[in-house]
């Protein structure tokens, strides 16, 4: 198995970004993203992610690594504000203390596997041959791959605003990936933003500004990284 996944790496990414579609669609259609059945499931997803990088020794080089000279990047200030978006319409939400604590299990899940697959796997498969191209891939997958809430009956308009502003936000990661090597800013960003949804005032007047904030807010701070650090590019076309 270690062998044929490093030999075959665009295939791995995309088949595990494939499964994973597939899967949370099944389990949306089922479930609900609070039922256990659905966070046992992704639990097992990413056990097996962990697996994964466990055998093919490449924690580091997936991103499981800390951040160094986090002054560079603004102490990711912007990532606070990106993360406390869902809370600006306030603590309202219609779950139960037990399904409000399935359901943040459930999406902190999503986020460390969409960020293993998504930036981990197809993004250091593809830098190799062609950094910037993976970087727009990386980017439009992340958004597009938003698109799968259609399937378990969400409204078009909204959805494709969360495309857009997933699209910015993958971007960002993209660039704090290639930058600093680490995943983790964006893996604890993505959990946070994904698990205080749960407050979010939905299709209210409030939902479009925060829609507007995630896609301009992303797209200026990766800008501000690409200008400020320096680096490590060129770590993304080796070996590991």
């Amino acid at each position: 198995m270690k062998k044929f996944i490093e030999e075959h790496e665009i295939f791995t990414a995309v088949a595990l970004i494939v499964l994973y579609i597939v899967v949370n669609s099944i389990c949306l259609n089922l479930f609900a993203a609070s039922d256990y059945r659905t966070v046992l499931i992704n639990l097992l997803f990413s056990a097996g992610l962990i697996f994964l990088t466990l055998v093919l020794k490449r924690g580091a080089y997936y991103g499981f690594t800390a951040v160094r000279g986090a002054r560079a990047y603004g102490y990711f200030l912007p990532l606070v504000l990106i993360a406390s978006v869902n809370l600006w319409g306030g603590f309202h939400t219609e779950l139960t203390l037990g399904e409000a604590m399935l359901f943040a299990v459930n999406m902190i899940n999503v986020a460390f596997i969409e960020e293993i697959i998504f930036r981990g796997f197809l993004f250091r498969a593809m830098a190799r041959d062609n950094i910037k191209a993976a970087t727009v891939v990386g980017a439009l997958t992340f958004g597009v791959g938003h698109a799968v809430n259609l399937l378990s009956g969400a409204d078009l308009i909204p959805t494709l605003l969360q495309i857009c502003y997933a699209t910015a936000i993958g971007f960002l990661f993209v660039v704090i990936f290639i930058k600093s090597g680490s995943l983790l800013p964006c893996i604890l960003t993505h959990a946070a933003v994904n698990a205080l949804s749960m407050f979010s005032s939905g299709e209210s007047p409030l939902f479009y500004i925060t829609a507007a904030v995630l896609t301009v807010v992303p797209v200026l701070y990766a800008v501000y990284i690409l200008k400020r650090v320096k680096g490590r590019a060129e770590s993304f076309t080796q070996n590991p």
